[in-house]
């Protein structure tokens, strides 16, 4: 699979690559990344990737010519403009798209090529979210200075789930928010821990250390249900519509 980052600030993503699943990941061959300047792809002498908005306001918005343009240089024109292009998917991150989720990272991970647009400023020119990108993420009901912090979870969330990325296939499935984890229902995880077994008083419960696992797998599924009950009730099945 192949990542494609479009930013005015190449140099945010310097540590993502460096360190962690996702460096690793990509120094084996997992997957690529590439990161390109929108400021390459203006035409004139400042390399100017906003305007002031139409109508009035605050802020500046981000144009659409050094994206169209960046675009057509990555896909090509002509697949681009009619949306077909097999197996890739264009995103724009900015804070009035569809909350990101896991389900969400999973479809992605199918895909051939993930293209993340990083807004910034006031807004992104609205001909970009209508005509160019296939998708608006966001990354959670919160507005940031930029879409770079919400493109490198996107990056993270989907690389994460590619083959051979974790040592341990199973640590993908078996977590918050998966349908496939013991028990179901994309809820979040049980409650872990390690050694020493007990430390200034705090105790690790009996039931992990008596090694029965029918036990275990029971006390996993009642803590998961609890702690989703407690945290996140609106990820129960039964969570009432807004």
């Amino acid at each position: 699979m192949r990542f494609d980052l479009i930013t005015i600030f190449p140099e945010y993503f310097r540590g993502l690559l460096e360190f962690g699943v996702v460096a690793r990941a990509r120094a084996q061959g997992k997957f690529e990344i590439a990161i390109h300047d929108l400021r390459a792809f203006t035409e004139d002498r400042h390399q100017t990737t906003d305007d002031r908005p139409y109508g009035g306001g605050e802020g500046m918005v981000m144009k659409i010519e050094p994206i169209y343009a960046c675009l057509e240089r990555l896909l090509g024109a002509a697949e681009r403009e009619k949306r077909t292009i097999s197996g890739t998917r264009v995103v724009l991150l900015s804070a009035q798209g569809r909350v990101f989720h896991q389900a969400m990272a999973r479809q992605w991970s199918q895909l051939e090529r993930l293209v993340l647009i990083a807004g910034r400023y006031e807004g992104v020119d609205e001909r970009v979210a209508e005509y160019l990108a296939d998708e608006e993420i966001s990354a959670g009901d919160f507005v940031l200075s930029g879409g770079e912090p919400a493109a490198a979870l996107v990056l993270d969330a989907v690389g994460r789930l590619l083959p051979g990325v974790l040592g341990d296939p199973q640590s993908a499935l078996n977590e918050s928010f998966s349908a496939e984890a013991e028990g179901g229902g994309a809820g979040l995880d049980c409650p872990h821990y390690t050694r020493p077994p007990l430390f200034r008083g705090m105790s690790v419960p009996e039931v992990l250390l008596a090694g029965n696992h029918a036990a275990i797998r029971d006390w996993r599924l009642r803590k998961a249900r609890e702690k989703t009950e407690r945290l996140r009730p609106d990820l129960l099945p039964e969570a009432p519509c807004h």
